[in-house]
């Protein structure tokens, strides 16, 4: 809503089928609210007729319904501005892409790093490097949830795709942004609050982790800290925690001047959460992140 505001848009109609969105009061109090799709589909379908088109519908609901919530924008002749992950499989990127051609309105998907100036200066200053230099990547995230995790909808793999796809499909969107496309795929655990793996881009050997159990924090952080967020490339940590505040403004208006990320763009990303979440599980097999030998030492694997 504050990406919205900034950019001088309006909200005309909400829906969201819990009601306690107070805040919206303080972002655009007069917008027309619904707990019911039916009832918004209906609300925007008379703006429609009215030639009062919406220009854009943005979806930030649960990871299952973007696909359907994306071909409603289309089918409303509004452009889709769609938060991570777009969709949970490769094949329905293959329909949108079928709807776009059909209503020539245009899916737009929230990718926010690769406009972070420290993920651009790491893109440029591989790009200047030589061709044959194959970085050694380290991904670590580990941000703690509660008992409601599992019990909410990001808990069901049917709905939020997994963990992979939940938390790290940004992190393999950045991957390939940077280090070109994705030559090998390989997961070492897997589990409903943790997952390893290794992999092999054109010009990267990454090794990831990726955790929501406070457990895996690692030692020595302070005792209220509950996220940890590392990625060091050829052993030189990145520092982009900082700059966050203003990337999803800054994703509207690159949206707004016909910038915004396609489908194309997302493939890549999708493909590999949707690797990841079928994959044969190799334990043995590639480089192992850190985190996850000491998690197996500790005894900690086999929960979830």
């Amino acid at each position: 809503m504050r990406a919205i505001g900034d950019v001088g848009g309006d909200i005309v109609a909400a829906y969201d089928p819990a009601d306690s969105v107070g805040v919206i009061d303080s972002y655009f109090p007069d917008a027309r609210f619904f707990v019911e799709f039916e009832r918004f589909d209906r609300h925007i379908d008379k703006l429609r007729r009215r030639h009062e088109l919406v220009d854009y519908i943005s979806i930030c609901s649960p990871n299952y319904l973007h696909d359907a919530h994306v071909r409603f924008a289309l089918r409303s002749e509004a452009e889709a501005i769609c938060e991570k992950p777009l969709v949970l499989n490769p094949w329905n990127i293959d329909g949108l892409a079928e709807m776009e051609h059909s209503t020539g309105r245009k899916v737009n998907t929230i990718l926010q790093l690769r406009l972070h100036p420290a993920i651009i200066a790491l893109k440029d200053r591989v790009a200047e490097s030589g061709p044959d230099h194959i970085y050694d990547v380290d991904l670590a995230y580990i941000t703690s949830r509660g008992r409601w995790y599992q019990v909410s909808w990001k808990g069901s793999e049917e709905k939020s795709g997994g963990i992979a796809t939940n938390i790290g499909v940004h992190f393999y969107d950045m991957l390939s942004f940077v280090f070109g496309p994705l030559k090998n795929n390989i997961v070492q655990y897997h589990a409903r609050d943790c997952a390893s793996g290794y992999l092999e881009y054109q010009r990267a050997r990454v090794r990831w982790f990726l955790s929501i159990n406070s457990r895996d924090l690692p030692l020595g952080l302070k005792n209220d800290q509950t996220t940890f967020r590392s990625i060091t490339v050829d052993g030189v940590e990145i520092e982009f925690s900082g700059g966050f505040t203003d990337l999803h403004t800054l994703s509207y208006q690159q949206i707004l001047q016909g910038n915004g990320f396609s489908l194309d763009d997302v493939r890549p990303s999708i493909e590999t959460v949707s690797a990841i979440r079928s994959a044969m599980i190799e334990p043995s097999t590639g480089e192992r992140h850190p985190f996850l030998d000491r998690a197996q030492s500790e005894g900690r694997l086999g929960y979830g």
